[in-house]
């Protein structure tokens, strides 16, 4: 088993979300983050970057890429340790540096697999490229030892989030399944608050089904893909 302090961030990129997209209306820069995780035998990258989505997408985003290849070795290994490859979902601002990794298994729901090869979900040339080599999965899985695959669809129907049991407790590498580390708290809050509430008042948020399964690990630390922020138990 490794430490939390043994999950490395890798930094890749950034990209400005226009106030379209935002609550406040105001165009927010966003980070790009990915995670190494060694394991008995190997090493797991969680999540690869933005990936090429054309001129019409890169004006709408104005992306700042960080090549994968250097984030890695940034955070001290090189591409060729990488063993094993899980994205939280297949858009192209996570699955990116996949074609970079050809040979190396790729964990994904076959629900997100499926929704890839649909028309306008992602870039095909990063779900099908030379060399690929997908393990389909079909719910909560055990890959290696001390690490779990854990459903949490929402930003997508087949996201997936990373559970890895370390020696001082647990760390969820969550992707996408909240944008950010106050909107975990939020849900977390939901769960915890549950019949505390009076329910004449007006509707109560409900969390999704599977924050339960989350808190059942009573994790240490939750980290995402979109926040450079942590929440920390």
């Amino acid at each position: 088993m490794v430490t939390a302090e043994q999950i490395r961030v890798l930094r890749l990129g950034t990209f400005v979300r226009p106030g379209s997209e935002t609550l406040s209306g105001r165009p927010r820069v966003e980070v790009v983050l990915g995670y190494l995780v060694p394991y008995d035998g190997g090493l797991l990258i969680f999540d690869t970057g933005m990936g090429d989505a054309g001129p019409e997408t890169d004006t709408h985003y104005r992306p700042h890429r960080v090549p994968l290849a250097e984030a890695v070795r940034q955070a001290g290994a090189e591409l060729g340790d990488v063993s094993l490859v899980v994205n939280c979902h297949l858009h192209f601002d996570h699955c990116g540096g996949n074609p970079l990794l050809a040979g190396r298994p790729v964990l994904a729901q076959r629900l997100e697999h499926e929704a890839a090869r649909t028309a306008d979900y992602t870039v095909p040339e990063l779900v099908d490229h030379p060399g690929v080599r997908y393990e389909l999965l079909d719910g909560e899985a055990e890959p290696v030892p001390g690490i779990l695959v854990l459903p949490t669809p929402g930003h997508t129907a087949g996201h997936q989030s990373l559970a890895v049991r370390c020696t001082d407790g647990t760390v969820v590498l969550a992707g996408q399944a909240h944008d950010q580390a106050s909107d975990f708290t939020a849900d977390l809050l939901a769960v915890q608050s549950g019949g505390v509430f009076d329910p004449a008042g007006g509707p109560l948020p409900v969390a999704p089904s599977w924050m339960s399964r989350i808190l059942d690990l009573d994790p240490r630390q939750v980290v995402f893909a979109h926040d450079l922020a942590r929440w920390q138990a």
